[in-house]
């Protein structure tokens, strides 16, 4: 099987991401909602596998060719095991705060190799919080700390997060005060390929990418700023501010913290591609996909999805996203997969993590 293509390709010996930039109430909204299933999800920063924990599934299968990736899910389950909510969020960089002591006894909890892992990051840990030491978190960093000051004013930059009453006032903020010819030559050089490719995500992943990234990320940017309320975004917030305001990611609130603490130990922890579950002969009623077929040649990707289905019961969600790279593979299965394009359309209206172009929700029908 051919899903480990992009191993090759791509460096995953270093933090990536070093939090989930896919809307996990998007994600839980596609899933099937009954009690006692089996969901298996590309780990990333492993924020989207504890979210599905509140949906109540017997397991939640955590995958990713990272060990790093691996390492920022482990040292999630340790935080929430040995601290408080607010240490927690002040551990990953959410809010602002002393690290230090929460860090150690976070360390203290973790296995020796991941303990190692995460003491060599100590100094960004205690700088960033856990959930700014990754590559795309630095790539934004520097737009946030090096570029947008000569773009924006403070006060500008916070008034984006001002409540406003409806879609055309916010229209209004983005025409007159934010979208001046600056912003437009920032997004032109700073979103363009090679600098996202040398900065933020790896060359590799834009093999496939079609049309220009900066063009895509400003279309996407008035979804964000105008389509939803960015006083309710907290991947905005993170990106202009550098720490969420009032709305957290899922798996961050305090009203799912105990629930995902109390179900730990249902999540399984699995460094390997995905064909280290479908392998195994083991079934599933739930995949989270993140992008992976974007990083996938078209043929690639069919025999990736070929093989999930083998390892998919009747009824099972396929949930994946695409950013520039169109993949839609349930069309190549007449029969067995069908389209649940009302659960897409009501995912993209509300999808916070704005990069995306496409979402979609296939369901297993054999």
């Amino acid at each position: 099987m051919a899903e480990s293509e992009i191993a090759g390709k791509a460096a995953f010996d270093d933090i990536r991401y070093a939090q989930l930039w896919e809307d996990a109430d998007v994600l839980l909204a596609a899933m099937p909602q009954a009690p006692g299933a089996t969901f298996v999800s590309i780990c990333s920063a492993g924020d989207n596998a504890l979210s599905l924990l509140t949906l109540d599934p017997a397991r939640v299968v955590a995958l990713d060719l990272s060990r790093a990736q691996i390492a920022c899910l482990k040292l999630r389950v340790a935080a929430y095991r040995a601290l408080t909510h607010d240490e927690f969020l002040t551990l990953m960089g959410a809010r602002a705060g002393e690290r230090g002591a929460p860090f150690e006894r976070v360390l203290a909890a973790l296995d020796a190799e991941t303990g190692a892992f995460w003491r060599a990051r100590r100094e960004d840990v205690i700088a960033y919080g856990a959930g700014g030491v990754g590559k795309f978190e630095r790539y934004f960093r520097v737009m946030r700390t090096r570029l947008l000051p000569f773009v924006h004013a403070r006060a500008t930059i916070d008034a984006v997060f001002a409540p406003r009453p409806d879609r055309a006032a916010r229209q209004r903020f983005l025409d007159q005060r934010w979208n001046n010819w600056r912003w437009r030559m920032l997004l032109k050089l700073f979103f363009s390929r090679v600098t996202m490719g040398r900065l933020g995500r790896d060359p590799a992943f834009f093999d496939h990418v079609e049309g220009s990234v900066a063009d895509h990320v400003a279309r996407r940017i008035v979804h964000a700023a105008v389509d939803l309320d960015p006083s309710q975004n907290p991947y905005l917030h993170w990106i202009l501010k550098g720490g969420h305001g009032e709305a957290l990611p899922r798996a961050w609130r305090a009203e799912h913290f105990e629930t995902i603490r109390a179900r730990l130990g249902r999540l399984d922890i699995r460094p390997g591609a995905l064909e280290a579950f479908v392998a195994t002969g083991e079934k599933a009623d739930g995949y989270n996909l993140s992008d992976i077929f974007e990083y996938m040649t078209p043929q690639t990707a069919q025999a990736v999805y070929a093989s999930i289905l083998d390892a998919s019961r009747p009824g099972a969600r396929l949930v994946y996203w695409n950013m520039m790279a169109p993949r839609r593979l349930g069309p190549a299965f007449p029969g067995r997969v069908a389209r649940r394009q009302g659960i897409e359309e009501a995912g993209k209206a509300m999808d916070k993590a704005f990069f995306y172009s496409d979402f979609v929700v296939e369901e297993v029908l054999a």
